[in-house]
Parts: C-alpha cells; structure tokens; sequence
C-alpha cells in the first residue's frame, strides 16, 4: 500500500481563493483587513519567512504594514510599536516575527500584543479560549493541520487515537488541544520518550514536530494511520525535509503529508484566515 499525499498546497490554493472573496465581500462594505509585521534584526530566514507572508498577503487582497527594526531595537521600543498598533483601527492583526534579539523577551512582547488582534495564536488568552473551547485565534500551524485532516473527511475524531510527537508551546501543545477538541484520544510525546514506537504503532493519526530527521520511520507506524509532518529540516544533501522517514513510511500510512508541500503553505494560509476573521468580527 503507497499512502495517498495531503496536498498541503493545494489545499492552501483552495481556502486562499475563498479568503480572497470574502476579503473583496470585507472590500465593498468599507472594510479592508490589516496586518502589521514587525521584523527586529536581520536573521536571513526570518526575512524570508516575512517577505513570504507579505506576498501572501497582497494575493487575497489583505492590507499589509511591514515594519524593519534593527537588531538594537529596546524591548521599550518594541513594547510601545505593540501599543500603537493595538489601538490602530486599522490593524486587525500583528505579527512579531520570531526569534527576537536577546535583549528582548519574547513572551513579554507575545503577551503585549492585543488578544484581539494575536493572529498567530501565541497570546496565553488564546491558548486559554482553545483550552476551554471558547472562540478564539488559534496557532496557525496546528490549525493549518486540522485543516488537512478535515481536507480527507476527519472533521470528528471520536474514538481515534492521534499522538502528537513534540511539546512546544509553538506545535505540540496546541496541536494536542485542537486534537482534543475534536473528540479524539491524545498522547503528547517527545524524541526522548521511552519506547515511543511503541506508542505511534497504536496511533491513527501522528504529529511529527520535532526538527529532527527520521524521528518516525515505517517500523513505527500503524497500517492505514494518517501522518503529519511538520518538520522543516535539511538533508544531507542539503534538501529540504521532515521529521519523517517519507520513502519508508509512504508504504505503510494511509495518507501522508510531504515536505515541502505540505504543512507548510497551510501555516501562512492560517495566518491569513485568522487576520480575516479578525477583521470579520468573528474571532
């Protein structure tokens, strides 16, 4: 059995298309979503990843406010920029492109930024609403998951069994909530766990978010179980890959995600639905 491939792109193609019509519906109304994006320093990947969202941005008629600081930028100065921006009427959403400078404390600017306006679903309040089922902004990754499973009719995982393997606050947790959320039956592991093959070979669905090549090879997984790779790492030859041993476990799973194509183009196409949906007054 070759497992069939969740077309991250694709999908992220389709739910673009719809953004854009609602944000032209937004348009005719006197409304235009706004994102601000604030870039501190210059780390080369997170321009790219900035300039990637900006483009997103201008394909579905989203109005985006990129601000450059240099990497001297006082935690105070950001802080106020934060400030400003909550109050902007304008703005629906803020992004701060992570990692920040050393003398910055990232939590403290997460949490500065208005619940109302965290479009990546970073805030503790919004980890809060996804935790008590309330509404909410959610973490555009693990969002961008759910949607690929929703994409092949899993929408209600009652009585599935979905193991998240990594425990950042970025992935894993919020991942495993939004899992919950769904009704299915969740384990929350790490590289290090014990015997960990033994628990992804009773999983249905499996998470791989650990940056690290070939954490979940063919011998660890259960026939027919769906699996997602959000890992971005780069192999020995220098390409692009997961956290999943794609060739050997595509024999076995029953759908897979690849990389790139898959997660990926879905994270950006979040931030956009919840920068949208901000707008919209529905978050």
């Amino acid at each position: 059995m070759t497992a069939q491939l969740i077309d991250g792109k694709a999908l992220s193609s389709q739910l673009r298309a719809d953004i854009a019509r609602r944000a032209q519906a937004l348009k005719a109304q006197g409304k235009v979503p706004g994102l601000a994006v604030i870039l501190v320093g210059d780390n080369p990947a997170s321009q790219v990843y900035v300039r990637n969202k900006v483009r997103a941005c201008e394909d579905v008629d989203i109005r985006s406010v990129l601000e450059r600081h240099d990497a001297t930028m006082t935690e105070a100065e950001l802080l106020a920029r934060i400030h400003a921006l909550n109050t902007d009427p304008a703005i629906h959403g803020i992004l701060v492109q992570l990692p920040l400078p050393p003398q910055i404390d990232s939590h403290k600017v997460i949490e500065a930024i208005s619940p109302t306006k965290d479009v990546d679903g970073f805030h503790v309040a919004s980890a809060g609403a996804l935790m008590v089922g309330e509404p909410g902004f959610k973490a555009c990754t693990p969002y961008g998951c759910m949607k690929m499973l929703e994409s092949i009719g899993m929408r209600d995982l009652r009585g599935r069994h979905a193991v998240v393997i990594g425990r950042s606050n970025i992935v894993g947790k919020p991942m495993a909530m939004m899992l919950l959320a769904a009704n299915a039956t969740v384990t929350i592991c790490h590289s290090g766990t014990k015997d960990l093959a033994a628990m992804t070979r009773q999983a249905d669905i499996v998470v791989a978010a650990v940056g690290k090549r070939h954490v979940l090879t063919a011998d660890m997984v259960k026939p027919g179980a769906v699996v997602i790779d959000v890992g971005m790492n780069r192999d020995d030859a220098g390409k692009l890959c997961g956290d999943v041993d794609f060739d050997g476990v595509k024999e076995v799973a029953g759908w897979i995600t690849p990389v790139p194509g898959g997660v990926g183009p879905m994270t950006i196409t979040m931030l956009l639905m919840n920068t949208l949906a901000s707008c919209e007054g529905l978050a």
